[in-house]
């Protein structure tokens, strides 16, 4: 007999964390519209006033001079891309400003943006020479949380592969509408934050995960639909979820009401906004309660079991679509959460899902298919990889060379790095 109270405590703890530490990552611009601001110091940390920082388009020039705190704020006139630059001529002597450099690119879409602009003792030629290693730390660090977001979803997409060996093309369709639905919550409904983000998970997990699998794969599997046939349906519900979010909710990409703009925390000489802090602390609780539900709990043991063999599950008692009734639930909720931590990062986009199912694909295949540790193992050796590449790559290429490192890995390692190696014919 399954424990609801089990699953209800989990749920319970995942929220009560996302509430609590999404409240700490608070931290908003007084810009109410598209904008910048900021501050700038020396190295010491001491302000630097009368700094000249330029926000500028084809259409639009805005300047403006730190005050006295150091501390800038540029309103744009209208949402679009523009560059931002610091005239280094105003910069007391002997400084200038550290990488990524005085000049910057950026997009408003809703709201404002906070900028950090760090400087350093030396000339603009020295900044060129900066040297790579400085630059690891920090890489290392941001495919850590970039990792941890794909292993929320790639966790529940190794889930369902494991219990139904459905390989799910939709899958990252999950994020995008559990993104979404926060998004329509918070922006559209008007509820903050603390309140949207539990309540998308908890209608994510029904509506993206139990009520799919209810009214689409179970009677699929109930007709006898082959894997094969069941793949391309996936493919095809990827496609019309994808379109319905584009034609629902528009091609421009959306931010949250709350925690679109924050400064970042330099620890340990690296850089980290509070919300990637506080959003990584709840994946790794997440990561760490699911592990732990399935090594120890009733069903999951049943959902262990149902992976290993599902006919001999069933010949021993174990209600087999109940399990798989769970997976897909859990994998609801997973990538909901996945979702809006990208969106609250970054920003909710109707393409998001798609971005990010080839590297889920990767990470699960990466670590093992269908193992409990796989998709964990996986994400966080690819993101790192990802991030890493830069170093000698163009950034648009990071993502490739992470799917060839997979590759090469594959080649010597086919079952991936948890799995276990299995006979064929």
């Amino acid at each position: 007999m399954i424990r609801v109270f089990q699953i209800r405590r989990i749920l319970k703890s995942v929220l009560l964390s996302t509430i609590f530490a999404i409240y700490i990552g608070s931290g908003a611009s007084a810009l109410d519209g598209p904008g910048i601001s900021g501050k700038i110091s020396d190295p010491d940390g001491k302000p630097l006033a009368g700094v000249a920082i330029t926000l500028a388009n084809n259409e639009n020039t805005i300047q403006g001079l730190t005050d006295a705190t150091g501390a800038f704020e540029l309103a744009a006139p209208s949402a679009g891309k523009y560059t931002v630059s610091i005239d280094v001529a105003t910069l007391p002597a002997g400084l200038t400003i550290a990488e990524p450099g005085p000049e910057r690119e950026i997009t408003f879409v809703q709201g404002p943006k906070v900028l950090i602009f760090k400087t350093q003792v030396g000339t603009s030629a020295d900044q060129v020479a900066v040297k790579r290693d400085s630059k690891i730390p920090q890489l290392v660090v941001d495919g850590l949380l970039f990792g941890l977001t794909i292993a929320l979803g790639a966790m529940g997409l190794n889930l369902i592969f494991g219990t139904t060996g459905l390989t799910n093309f939709s899958h990252g369709e999950l994020l995008t509408y559990g993104a979404f639905t926060a998004w329509t919550l918070n922006y559209l409904v008007g509820l903050n934050m603390l309140i949207a983000v539990p309540l998308s998970l908890v209608i994510s997990a029904f509506l993206w995960g139990w009520a799919q699998n209810r009214y689409l794969w179970k009677p699929l599997r109930r007709r006898g639909t082959g894997l094969m046939a069941m793949m391309i349906v996936s493919i095809g519900l990827a496609l019309t979820l994808r379109y319905s979010a584009l034609a629902i909710f528009g091609g421009s990409p959306r931010n949250y009401n709350q925690y679109a703009a924050q400064a970042g925390l330099d620890i340990f000489g690296v850089a980290i906004t509070p919300k990637a802090l506080i959003m990584a602390i709840i994946a790794i609780i997440t990561l760490a309660i699911v592990l732990f539900w399935l090594k120890n709990s009733k069903i999951g043991k049943a959902t262990r079991a149902v992976r290993d063999n599902p006919d001999l599950a069933s010949a021993t008692g174990i209600n087999v679509e109940k399990v798989i009734s769970y997976v897909w639930t859990l994998g609801g909720f997973l990538a909901a959460l996945a979702g809006i931590t990208v969106g609250i990062n970054q920003d909710v986009s109707w393409r998001m899902g798609q971005i990010l199912l080839l590297i889920m694909f990767a990470s699960v295949t990466l670590g093992g298919l269908g193992t409990i540790y796989g998709a964990l193992v996986g994400a966080i050796t690819i993101g790192v990889l990802i991030q890493l590449s830069t170093l000698v790559l163009p950034t648009e290429l990071k993502t490739v060379s992470a799917l060839f490192v997979m590759i090469a890995i594959l080649l010597f390692r086919p079952q991936g790095i948890l799995g276990k190696r299995e006979r064929v014919g």
